[in-house]
This record gives C-alpha cells, sequence and structure tokens, in this order.
C-alpha cells in the first residue's frame, strides 16, 4: 500500500511503500515522511522520516508503530531543540513513555511494543536514532553500509563471536528483540556521536525486518542504485514478497538531488 511520501522542497527525492506480505493478516508497521511548510521552519528542521514494526497481540503492534511514529512527529515539531539528534533521541525516550502509558490504562494491550528508527536531514547533515531492529542504510555511488545495528538476541551472538555475521540474517532467533519502545522500564536509542555529511546522488532506506530479512544487501544495493526512489521501494516490496513475503514489508527511500 503507497504511503504518501513526496517532498515539497527541492534538494531530495522521497518515496515510501508497505505492503502486508503473504502470511500476516495485519499491517504492523508505521512510517512516515515529514517537512515543515514555512521556510524558516524547514531551515531549522529539515526533513523527517521514520520507520517503526509493531509487535503484541490484539491489535497491539499496529497501535504501538501508530504511536512512535506519531509522537516523533509530534515531538520533532513541537519540542525541536535546535539540535536535530538530541531531538530524536527525546523523541523517542517520549515515545517509549506514551506507549507503556497507554498500556497500563488499556490492559488488552499488555505486551505492546516497537521498533523505530527516525532520521533527519538537516542542510546536508544526518542524523538518527533508533531502537529495535529495523534498519537505516546508506548507498552512496555503489557502496552500501549499513549505520543501525541491530537490538536483537542474535546481534548480541555475533559481537560476541558465538555467531558469524554471514550466518546471522538466517538465524531462527534473529527476530528476539533486546530492545524496543514499550518494553522495560528505561530505553536509551542508539544515536551516532556526529552528523553524517551528506554528498549529492546518496540515497537512505529505512526498511523493516520484513524486507531484510529476506532480501540480501547485494540485491538491495543492486535494486537502489539502479531505481528512482519509488521504482526502488516498489522492486524492495517484490522481491521480498518473491520470497514468501513472511512479515510486513515496509521500506522509505530518500535519494539526495541537486
Amino acid at each position: 500500500m503507497p504511503v504518501d511520501c513526496k517532498s515539497s522542497k527541492p534538494g531530495l527525492e522521497a518515496a515510501c511503500l508497505t505492503d502486508v506480505g503473504l502470511q500476516r493478516a495485519n499491517n504492523e508497521d508505521s512510517c512516515l515522511y515529514w517537512e515543515p511548510e514555512s521556510a524558516d521552519e524547514f531551515g531549522r528542521k529539515g526533513r523527517l522520516a521514520i520507520i517503526a514494526d509493531g509487535m503484541g497481540g490484539h491489535d497491539g503492534g499496529q497501535e504501538a508503530s501508530r504511536m512512535a511514529v506519531e509522537t516523533v512527529r509530534h515531538i520533532y515539531d513541537r519540542q525541536f531543540s535546535g539540535d536535530p539528534q538530541a531531538t530524536l533521541v527525546a523523541a523517542l525516550q517520549t515515545a517509549h513513555d506514551t506507549i507503556q502509558r497507554f498500556a497500563a490504562e488499556h490492559p488488552q494491550f499488555t505486551g505492546m511494543g516497537t521498533t523505530c528508527t527516525a532520521l533527519a536531514i538537516v542542510d546536508h547533515k544526518l542524523s538518527f536514532a533508533h531502537v529495535g531492529d529495523s534498519r537505516l542504510y546508506l548507498l552512496r555511488r555503489d557502496k552500501l553500509s549499513r549505520l543501525t545495528r541491530d537490538h536483537s538476541y542474535v546481534s548480541r551472538l555475533v559481537e560476541t563471536g558465538i555467531v558469524r555475521s554471514e550466518d546471522a540474517e538466517s538465524h531462527p532467533q534473529r527476530h528476539i528483540l533486546t530492545a524496543a519502545l514499550g518494553s522495560g522500564h528505561i530505553i536509551i536509542p542508539d544515536a551516532p556521536q556526529e552528523s553524517v555529511a551528506l554528498q549529492e546522488g546518496d540515497t537512505l532506506i529505512l526498511c523493516t525486518d520484513g524486507l531484510w530479512s529476506v532480501v540480501g544487501e547485494q540485491e538491495l544495493n543492486r535494486i537502489a542504485r539502479s531505481n528512482a526512489p519509488a521504482d526502488t521501494c516498489i522492486g524492495l516490496v517484490r522481491a521480498a514478497l518473491e520470497r514468501g513475503g513472511p512479515d510486513n514489508v515496509t521500506v522509505v527511500v530518500l535519494r539526495i538531488s541537486a
């Protein structure tokens, strides 16, 4: 299902696409692209993109991912500190608290939670923060780099040398998260120490595990570097569905232009 994801400002092409997949009844993923309307606000806050993958029965995952995306957008817009990185971290922490409060007030949603990866681009500088295993990739020329680290059980096994990195994405326990918004008392989002300088032609890809768990980085690279953002979204989702579409699939593609 297409998501409204177009930039009204020059300098960036944006596209988003989400699909329920072939084996799930509900789509528990959410995504958003946002930019301020006024030129002054745009100059300060730049562009915002968010992706979230919810979990929890009785529609809890769908509600958690929606709440995460809406809360992060609201905090970034209404409580912008002047520092995009610090604002993103604060926004994810607020989303965590919001989801926990909601679950406490609605017992049928006990156990709800969500991943969340959010990025901001201000003056060609990338800031981001994330919790969970929804990923952010940077494609520069022909090189694809993963900018986020999965908060998962298997990721810990790789870091300690128990599991080889090449075996991680096919590991049967790869979906077990060690951190998620709404889960645990305190959440500390991962964020880079410094912003990343972007170049013309750079492509940023946000995706849920419904994509990366079945479409390898080599194919992701091939599809993204050969297509415009909208066609990249279509090609990546199609590739996931061709491999059985075992989970919801959501992707956001942003390309820096002149």
